[in-house]
């Protein structure tokens, strides 16, 4: 006589991780990535707290000139700016940390409020960039047709221009004919305005590899069930094909966002930019270059607070592109 012995339940199947969370992991083991994450923390923490440095620190706002003052060094009273023009170096300490420029302004001061005002240039262009070019991607890759050529060849005509031509020439075109958007001041238009063309000129480098992406996902078999359930184009495009994007898109913002900077300092160095008296890295830089034999500091400050940040950027983006998809290659646009 046979005796049935229960059976005990098994237990259940543990859960599968979903990709982002092995994004996370990848993201968690990467070492050097998560330093200069912290790095350009710190970076994006001192550029935002350039208020509070300002006024408890500095005790100078960026644009408060100081010409005709002096400052106390070493038991010394020194002219922030001597009878021949030359500005003080730095002092090494809190007023005048990194020295002053031609007009007796606080170069430490300025290139905390330059970078924040590059920081935020520079998001709010990726994110304007990233919208408008998944929006093109989008209808392009999925609808084709007459559709998607009309898209590509006004890709094309954007592509055609140099980026950094094409952002002078349009920079300098919104800023003669004085601008202004509503009740904006003439400093933030200017920052709205240069947020604005550098995210115009870099749509083609993101809606290219969003509408081929776009492309081979609407052959896959969920978009086919999707129309067979009735789903219409834009609900399809909504919930089907954009969130198979968001690796994508993500390991993109963060190219755009390093190449956002260099190409903002740049249309400042060449007055296209963000308009005086607002402090800006690439303006710093042009005009500390007519004093680089009396002053280096004036080129040295903001030229190392550029490249810091550009590294750092560019350096954490490359961690978090490698912890999304390991064998991807993202190019970003050529600033």
């Amino acid at each position: 006589m046979v005796i049935a012995t229960p059976t005990e339940p098994r237990p259940p199947a543990p859960a599968a991780a979903g990709p982002w969370r092995h994004a996370l992991r990848r993201l968690c083991r990467d070492r050097a990535g998560l330093a200069f994450a912290a790095l350009l923390g710190a970076i994006a923490l001192a550029f935002f707290a350039a208020p509070l440095w300002a006024a408890t620190v500095a005790q100078t706002g960026p644009d408060s000139n100081h010409i005709s003052d002096t400052v106390d060094v070493g038991g010394r009273s020194v002219d922030v700016v001597a009878l021949d023009g030359t500005p003080i170096g730095p002092t090494w300490r809190g007023r005048y940390l990194l020295g002053a420029d031609v007009n007796g302004r606080d170069v430490a001061v300025r290139v905390l409020y330059a970078g924040r005002t590059s920081l935020l240039i520079s998001v709010a262009a990726a994110l304007m960039c990233i919208l408008l070019a998944t929006v093109l991607g989008l209808v392009a890759g999925y609808l084709g047709g007459w559709v998607e050529t009309a898209i590509t060849r006004g890709l094309d005509v954007v592509w055609s221009f140099p980026v950094l031509l094409f952002g002078v020439a349009l920079g300098t075109v919104l800023a003669l004919n004085e601008v202004r958007l509503g009740p904006l001041s003439p400093e933030a238009t200017s920052k709205v305005l240069t947020a604005l063309v550098i995210g115009v000129v870099s749509v083609p480098y993101v809606a290219r590899p969003v509408r081929a992406r776009a492309r081979e996902l609407s052959h896959e078999s969920f978009v086919d069930a999707a129309v067979l359930q009735g789903a219409g184009r834009m609900r399809i495009m909504a919930r089907e094909l954009l969130p198979n994007l968001s690796f994508t898109l993500i390991a993109l913002f963060t190219v755009l966002v390093g190449n956002a900077i260099v190409l903002e300092a740049a249309l400042s160095f060449l007055g296209a930019g963000v308009r005086s008296p607002e402090a800006s890295l690439g303006s710093m830089l042009r005009d500390g270059l007519a004093h680089v034999s009396t002053a280096p500091h004036l080129v040295v400050v903001p030229s190392a607070a550029l490249t810091l940040t550009v590294l750092a950027v560019n350096l954490a983006g490359d961690a978090v592109r490698r912890a999304l998809d390991p064998h991807a290659t993202v190019a970003g646009p050529p600033a």
